[in-house]
C-alpha cells in the first residue's frame, strides 16, 4: 500500500506542470483595438495558434503585430483552419492588446478576405 501511495503521489507531483498554463495579466482587459494588415505568418499550432500581420502606424511606420489565439482543436470548432490565412491577405483584427504597448495581444475576432468574421468567443466578450 505504501509504494502505491509513493507512485500515486510522484505521479500528482509530476503531472502538475501539465494543467500549469499562463494567465491573462498581461492584457489590457476590456481594451480592443481593431487593426487592418497584411498577414506576414500564420502560425497553426499547440498550445497557441499564432496570427503575425504589418499594419502601417499614423507615421506610416511598419509595425508587425502578434497576436495568439487558442489551440488548434479548439480552433478548428470555431470554425479556423491552418489554411484560414495565407501571407499577402488583408485582414482586420480585433484583438485585446497587452498593458505594456508592445505589438501583441489576443485575436478577438478577424474579418477576412472574403468578408466572413471569425472570433474566438472569449468569456467577456
Amino acid at each position: 500500500m505504501k509504494t502505491f501511495l509513493w507512485v500515486l503521489l510522484a505521479g500528482v507531483v509530476v503531472s502538475t506542470p501539465v494543467f500549469a498554463h499562463h494567465g491573462n495579466a498581461a492584457f489590457d482587459a476590456g481594451k480592443r483595438l481593431e487593426l487592418t494588415g497584411t498577414v506576414t505568418e500564420w502560425d497553426w499550432s499547440n498550445p497557441h495558434c499564432w496570427l503575425k500581420f504589418d499594419v502601417k502606424d499614423q507615421s506610416g511606420k511598419v509595425v508587425n503585430w502578434v497576436v495568439e489565439t487558442s489551440n488548434a482543436a479548439d480552433m478548428v470548432e470555431r470554425g479556423w483552419s491552418k489554411r484560414t490565412f495565407k501571407a499577402g491577405d488583408q485582414v482586420t483584427v480585433t484583438l485585446e492588446p497587452v498593458k505594456s504597448g508592445q505589438p501583441v495581444g489576443r485575436v478577438i475576432s478577424v474579418l477576412l478576405p472574403n468578408g466572413k468574421t471569425l472570433g474566438l468567443n472569449y468569456v467577456g466578450q
